[in-house]
């Protein structure tokens, strides 16, 4: 799954390195919770028989259930009636890891980070070696600014064999790393995350934001030509990026079309106000 820029109506990649990260994360992680299965119950396994779905018991099926209402609710924002679904998960099956993972994310944002980290640490009880969980919890204790130990959390998922996403979590890692101006580290996670998936244009973005803070101008040139490139993801603020970038090049005439472009087409938007005003290096 790919994370992706999204639209400039307030929900793009605003706020620099930063920004846009949480809207698609949290798309990202309902679409992994929305399919997680409940296992079936330990005594069924010993069987010779292949297990299927209609091999859960009720319990099991009402758990999964009410899981996937919870991971649907969360990602529509209605956070009280995810919370109520996952509550309701968890006294169908107690023992199920991914209903405490989800209950962390939902909690999180609740802003309760006590419950939260409980939350994730349950289902890491449970399931120790479960690398989205590890990622989750690596993006809130990100949130909390715990950075050693968001950083930790993301290195274990890294480290787990089975892990069929690693992109997302160098990309969350180097974003982390970034809030504390670690911008060499930044660039090396957001370039690893970049090999890994070239055409997610939020690392792109982000890679080429960092780029910029290091003073790395062409480097920093390519990456936002891919993305503004892509009517469909470029966005007020990979506009306002790479004419900041042309104008550090000594391009003014390639900085003013970018502007232009930029007031064109979102001229309500805090970009176009700095480029009216010739703020390039704020």
């Amino acid at each position: 799954m790919t994370s992706k820029i999204l639209n400039p109506a307030g929900r793009g990649p605003a706020g620099g390195v930063l920004g846009g990260l949480l809207p698609a994360l949290v798309a990202l992680l309902t679409a992994l919770l929305a399919g997680c299965a409940i296992p079936i119950a330990e005594t069924q396994r010993d069987s010779a028989d292949l297990k299927t779905s209609s091999d859960q018991t009720s319990a099991e099926r009402r758990a999964q259930l009410r899981l996937e209402l919870a991971a649907g609710y969360f990602g529509r924002g209605q956070y009280t009636t995810a919370l109520d679904e996952v509550k309701l998960a968890i006294a169908a099956k107690p023992e199920v890891p991914e209903a405490f993972n989800l209950r962390g994310l939902i909690y999180a944002a609740l802003a309760q980070p006590k419950l939260a980290e409980e939350s994730f640490r349950r289902a890491l009880q449970l399931a120790p070696r479960d690398p989205d969980t590890m990622h989750n919890f690596g993006w809130f204790l990100c949130q909390e600014r715990r950075y050693p130990d968001a950083e930790e959390q993301f290195r274990n998922a890294l480290a787990q064999p089975q892990y069929r996403d690693p992109a997302r979590t160098l990309f969350t890692l180097g974003v982390c790393q970034a809030r504390t101006a670690r911008w060499a580290e930044a660039e090396g996670s957001l370039s690893k995350a970049y090999e890994m998936d070239p055409a997610n244009p939020m690392t792109a973005y982000n890679l080429s934001d960092v780029l910029y803070r290091r003073g790395e101008f062409e480097r920093a040139r390519f990456y936002m030509r891919r993305v503004n490139a892509q009517q469909d993801v470029s966005n007020a603020q990979t506009l306002w990026l790479a004419a900041r970038i042309e104008n550090k090049l000594g391009n003014p005439s390639g900085a003013r079309a970018l502007g232009t472009q930029l007031r064109d087409r979102f001229p309500q938007s805090p970009e176009a106000l700095s480029f009216d005003r010739g703020r390039f290096d704020d």
